[in-house]
């Protein structure tokens, strides 16, 4: 069973999001880290957005 991790942090925009949704694909790349199998940015019911991922 997959669960989504959380990234512990909303954002007020969606390109921040998007931003970090990016350095996480571009580090695991980069640094030889387990890349994520999904990343995805979602917005919350208060409107701001974040990041969730799948290991």
């Amino acid at each position: 069973m997959l669960n989504w991790i959380y990234w512990g942090k909303l954002y007020n925009s969606k390109f921040q999001a998007q931003t970090l949704q990016q350095r996480l694909e571009n580090d695991a790349w980069i640094y030889g880290y387990e890349s994520p199998q999904e990343i995805e940015v979602f917005r919350s019911k208060r409107g701001k957005y974040g990041v969730r991922f799948l290991l």
